[in-house]
């Protein structure tokens, strides 16, 4: 069997989209595994949510940095490099990342956002989905690029905007389209079927009717 690769999730919070992770790569068969997960936030539930599945935990606590983002990050990367991490996934880490850090991870750092990018980047995607009256909304998860919130898309999932959705009833059906196709998008990087090629994403083996489909996950 091919060996996986090693994956460190960056969180700030509980990490729900964490756990959809840890419980793909729980199948042997999954190309990839998660080895350290980290967050910014001391206490942040996510870590010991991540300790109970026995995976290792460590805190680089930004406000320990609070006039030089790159020294927190270049403390980030050391332990990204001593723990061997080859892909880096975003899944709730409320930092924005500099230049710099983008570079030593180019094509191995993935995010996840609540919309249909690159509609609605930055924060209250569901309110601004429901003020605008779109008839669609999502998820996304991309490459990192430089850019809030921008870089090349791997995978979208859609659903339904319904009359009489509130902010969290909108946001609760994009999150269980969040915990479907982050797993779907990190074992399609991992296993290296999905490769940027200028500045879109072409995956391997894609299904060509694809484009005679629409996808709307309920």
């Amino acid at each position: 069997m091919t060996e996986r690769k090693k994956i460190a999730v960056l969180i700030s919070g509980r990490g729900s989209n964490m756990a959809s992770l840890i419980s793909a790569c729980m199948d042997p068969a999954y190309p990839a595994e998660i080895t350290l997960v980290i967050s910014n936030r001391p206490g942040a539930a996510g870590l010991e949510r991540a300790a109970e599945f026995g995976i290792e935990t460590a805190t680089v606590d930004h406000t320990e940095f609070p006039r030089d983002r790159e020294a927190f990050e270049r403390v980030l990367n050391e332990k990204l490099k001593q723990h061997g991490i080859e892909f880096v996934a975003l899944a709730g880490f409320m930092r924005l990342l500099s230049p710099w850090f983008v570079t030593q991870w180019r094509e191995r750092l993935i995010n996840i956002h609540p919309a249909l990018l690159p509609s609605f980047k930055g924060l209250h995607t569901h309110e601004r989905a429901l003020e605008e009256g779109v008839k669609l909304h999502g998820a996304t998860v991309h490459f990192v690029s430089a850019e809030m919130d921008d870089g090349p898309i791997i995978i979208q999932g859609a659903v339904p905007v319904l009359d009489g959705d509130t902010p969290d009833t909108l946001g609760a059906r994009v999150l269980a389209v969040e915990h479907q196709i982050y797993p779907k998008a990190l074992e399609l990087v991992a296993s290296g079927q999905a490769k940027v090629k200028d500045q879109r994403v072409a995956i391997a083996g894609e299904d060509a009717d694809l484009a005679d489909r629409a996808l709307i996950v309920p």
